[in-house]
């Protein structure tokens, strides 16, 4: 039986980004409740491929270094509640045309390896807390704009301390 991994494609924030998000989230969001998300995880998924063979990671990489990203912001002004996941999550009132276009791509490269389309529609987002409690929608007082020109093949790892992001690089 061959090895498999868990993997997603995602904006991932720099140290510089996470600092500025926890500083928002500490003194914006402190009513959240729930199982907080460590800030080392926080991320924005472009497209979540699941389960697959770990010799499929030098192809998913080596296909996704083909793709050109055009440097974009994205600027997170909201906090919301989403009931089905029961989660706590920063989103963006718009999302910009470049994001669009690479979420697109990565569809299509992932379609191509025979991954099934996600069948819901894309909404960035950077989740804060699981197992949240409900609140209303709520705007920030200072929101968050980031650049991004780039993006992560990334892994989820089970540990004894719980789930940990990591990018993998070629």
């Amino acid at each position: 039986m061959s090895e498999t991994r868990r993997l997603f494609f995602a904006l991932w924030p720099d140290r510089l980004q996470r600092d500025r998000l926890r500083d928002i989230v500490n003194s914006e969001a402190k009513h959240l409740e729930g199982r907080a998300v460590d800030r080392g995880n926080w991320h924005v998924t472009l497209a979540f491929i699941g389960n697959s063979a770990a010799s499929l990671v030098p192809v998913l990489l080596a296909r996704a270094a083909e793709l050109s990203v055009s440097p974009f912001r994205l600027r997170f002004d909201r906090i919301e509640y989403w009931a089905r996941p029961r989660v706590a999550c920063l989103v963006p009132s718009t999302v910009p045309v470049e994001l669009d276009a690479l979420h697109d791509a990565l569809t299509a490269l992932l379609v191509d390896l025979g991954y099934d389309a996600e069948q819901h529609g894309y909404r960035p987002h950077v989740t804060l807390v699981r197992a949240a409690r409900p609140f209303a929608t709520e705007r920030l007082a200072r929101p968050a704009t980031f650049e991004f020109d780039g993006f992560e093949l990334v892994e989820s790892v089970s540990l004894p301390g719980g789930v940990r992001y990591m990018p993998l690089k070629q």
